[in-house]
């Protein structure tokens, strides 16, 4: 039984190949922000992913369930990887790390065969991927209280897109949006003071709605680098 593709022509094939670096891992300065995590999240099986699956950012954080279509080679359950980077080569849907690209193999000794075919025929689905705890919210680097708050959202759960982030402020009792910068960054100038409540617009399959913390998410002392731990957990 094959996996729901997704196809855009009746001649669409999509690809998968690997991660060029000496150790055969994703890098920490992929489009999606994440830093670190970014390269070790899901025990190291991420990918890089062709523009239309990363989304402008929005699929920052998504998880595929990626396998191969060679029968003789290919192992029925494949990799479950996660989406930290945005790019293409030789036309390809999906970059993995060594690790991820040699679990499409059938058995290990088969691996090699895939490598050294550098680029294969795939078929994927979009699956949930309990890769961490709750949803977190990292406060970035070149945040500076009060002027300007960047934010990183990470932990988002595999099968859900984070199409948007507002913060609320107490004095207007109004929620004010944050701009995407990039990937999974949202940023403000001139931020709310105090406490800070934060919610998120999310979309799993056809469903779209927000969700926001039972507690206030953001310190008012807030500081650059500190992650904190949401109440929410997404699927």
């Amino acid at each position: 039984m094959l996996l729901p593709m997704l196809c855009y022509s009746s001649n669409y094939v999509p690809k998968a190949s690997y991660y060029s670096t000496p150790d055969g891992m994703g890098t920490s300065s992929g489009a999606c922000g994440y830093g670190v995590y970014g390269k070790d999240v899901n025990n190291g099986d991420v990918c890089t992913a062709s523009r239309r699956l990363y989304k402008n950012g929005a699929a920052c954080g998504a998880c595929y369930q990626v396998r191969c279509k060679d029968k003789e080679l290919c192992s029925e359950e494949g990799a479950k990887v996660v989406l930290t980077d945005s790019g293409e080569a030789h036309g390809t849907d999906f970059i993995l790390t060594h690790r991820a690209y040699a679990k499409l193999a059938k058995q290990p000794y088969m691996a090699q065969h895939l490598f050294a075919k550098g680029v294969v025929e795939v078929e994927y689905r979009r699956v949930s991927c309990k890769y961490g705890g709750n949803l977190m919210v990292k406060v970035h680097e070149h945040s500076k209280n009060p002027h300007y708050l960047a934010i990183v959202v990470m932990n988002q759960g595999g099968a859900t897109d984070i199409l948007g982030v507002e913060v609320y402020e107490e004095e207007t009792k109004e929620w004010i949006s944050m701009r995407r910068a990039y990937g999974a960054v949202f940023d403000l100038w001139s931020p709310p003071s105090g406490d800070l409540k934060v919610r998120f617009l999310t979309s799993a399959g056809t469903e779209t709605k927000w969700v926001e913390s039972d507690n206030a998410v953001i310190p008012a002392e807030w500081k650059a680098g500190i992650t904190i731990e949401t109440d929410i957990q997404l699927s």
